[in-house]
């Protein structure tokens, strides 16, 4: 009797602790990072579950997101070009045009603000709320069609599962909070968190000990990338290769905008008026022309680069545009005077853009390119 009594003391402690377990320790997700890089920092309010990013995967890929069903998150993000689009500017539902390119989504769970121009969206649950109710300009063009997008995911019965298993306690309130722009945003977000890039032939070489992962040229290329002479590592030095950076072994986030001199159309800075940076935000005319560093892993797969994607390939931006000081300095109007300091060109040859280009393409992930946890789930249940 008197252990009988002592377990029941017990039990209700017992019993929290297998809550308290199951709910974390056995749910707790894995990233599938390897050691040497710091977990990313997730929200307090939308932990990291596998389930989720299972949702988030489905509605990426879901043309149903779009206001006639043609257009997904995954149309202007491919998996085979990092998720970008091979586009210079991404097109709409309506065929409007963006003033800008599709970002690539690799790490982007790193990133303490997104975007190219705006450095008050920190948020991926956030952001998933421009390209589908943006109207300036239109992506997938839902605004005002909140209850019919909705209506179009719950009437889907894979839908119901996979909401319920993402959000449990969403699930017990009912449908309406089950199927929410709350539990949208956050599976989307969820599903880019998991979009982690880190197995180039350069992580093997630098950070595995593979010896021979990278040719003789592209070891000159890391030379010349993070040398004095070209300036690349300043603003692309950290391990995703952008100066935008955050992570869970980092006290303080980092942020990197800059004018890399791209156009200088009345010869004191001006850039396109549909496209002035930051600028447009802050109001500041001293941030005329700054945008956010891009990552340069997998930048092979990017192209066209820059912010309006008009430069091509790799070798055109080191030769027409950072060995010029910046491309407006090949124009009439000259260098553009507001570029940043560390754009101050370099004399190159065309051995030392073959060895660069090098470098830059042993950082492309064909694993992660690859990987079918990435992939259209719609595709590969059919």
């Amino acid at each position: 009797m008197k252990r009988l009594s002592r377990l029941l003391v017990l039990l209700p402690a017992l019993v929290l602790g297998w809550v308290l377990l199951s709910g974390s320790a056995l749910q707790a997700y894995h990233w599938g990072l390897p050691a040497w890089v710091p977990r990313p920092v997730e929200p307090a309010d939308n932990p990291m579950s596998a389930a989720k990013v299972e949702l988030g995967r489905h509605l990426f890929y879901d043309q149903r997101l779009s206001a006639d069903n043609s257009m997904s998150c995954a149309s202007c993000h491919h998996q085979d070009k990092a998720f970008t689009d091979g586009r210079a500017l991404s097109e709409g539902v309506t065929n409007e045009l963006s003033s800008r390119s599709a970002m690539s989504l690799a790490n982007v769970a790193y990133l303490p603000v997104l975007t190219w121009a705006n450095p008050n969206l920190t948020a991926l649950e956030v952001q998933a709320l421009l390209p589908l109710f943006g109207e300036h300009p239109v992506e997938m063009g839902m605004a005002g069609r909140e209850k019919e997008l909705f209506a179009r995911l719950q009437a889907d019965a894979r839908y119901r599962e996979l909401f319920a298993k993402a959000f449990p306690a969403e699930a017990r309130q009912g449908s309406e909070a089950l199927f929410s722009l709350s539990t949208l945003t956050k599976a989307l977000a969820s599903f880019q968190r998991s979009l982690l890039s880190f197995d180039s032939p350069y992580d093997r070489y630098k950070y595995g000990g593979q010896t021979h992962a990278i040719s003789a040229s592209a070891k000159r290329g890391e030379a010349l990338f993070f040398g004095e002479k070209m300036e690349c590592y300043h603003c692309h030095g950290s391990f995703t290769f952008t100066d935008n950076i955050r992570h869970k072994k980092l006290p303080l986030a980092e942020q990197g905008f800059h004018n890399t001199g791209l156009y200088n159309l009345d010869g004191r800075g001006a850039y396109p008026a549909d496209n002035i940076g930051i600028s447009e935000l802050t109001g500041n005319p001293d941030d005329m022309g700054q945008f956010r560093t891009p990552t340069l892993r997998n930048v092979s797969l990017t192209a066209p680069y820059m912010h309006d994607g008009s430069i091509p390939t790799l070798q055109q931006v080191i030769r027409e545009h950072y060995a010029q000081a910046g491309r407006a300095g090949n124009t009439p109007k000259g260098p553009n005077p507001m570029r940043s300091s560390l754009i101050a060109g370099f004399e190159v040859s065309e051995q030392e853009v073959t060895d660069l280009v090098a470098f830059l393409n042993a950082l492309t992930d064909k694993t992660f390119v690859q990987n079918p946890r990435h992939a259209n789930p719609w595709v590969l249940n059919r």
